[in-house]
C-alpha cells in the first residue's frame, strides 16, 4: 500500500520550485471524515492540524508548515484537530 509522504519545515526553494502558493486554498472546521483519493494529491499546511488514518494503516499527524502528498487510491478516516487551511494541488 502506497503511504502518506510528509516533509516537515520544506525549504522555501523547494516550495516555490512546486508553485506552492499558486495552488488553490481548501479551508476546514474542527470536523471529522471519510475521504477517498481519486488523484495523488500534493498539499502544503499554512495552518492547523489533522490526523489522518489510512484504511487498515496506522494514524498520521500532520500540520502546520508540512508539505504532505497523499497517494492515489487511499481510502483514509480525516479528523481535523485544529481549523485548517492549506495550498492543495491534485495530479
Amino acid at each position: 500500500m502506497a503511504e502518506i509522504k510528509v516533509v516537515h519545515s520544506p525549504a522555501k526553494e523547494e516550495l516555490e520550485r512546486l508553485g506552492v502558493f499558486d495552488w488553490p486554498v481548501w479551508t476546514k472546521e474542527v470536523s471529522e471524515f471519510p475521504w477517498t483519493y481519486d488523484m495523488e494529491e500534493t498539499c502544503y499546511f499554512l495552518q492547523g492540524k489533522v490526523i489522518v488514518t489510512p484504511d487498515g494503516g496506522e494514524p498520521v499527524e500532520v500540520g502546520a508548515g508540512d508539505l504532505v502528498t497523499f497517494p492515489r487510491g487511499m481510502s483514509c478516516t480525516w479528523e481535523v484537530v485544529e481549523p485548517v487551511r492549506k495550498h492543495y494541488n491534485f495530479a
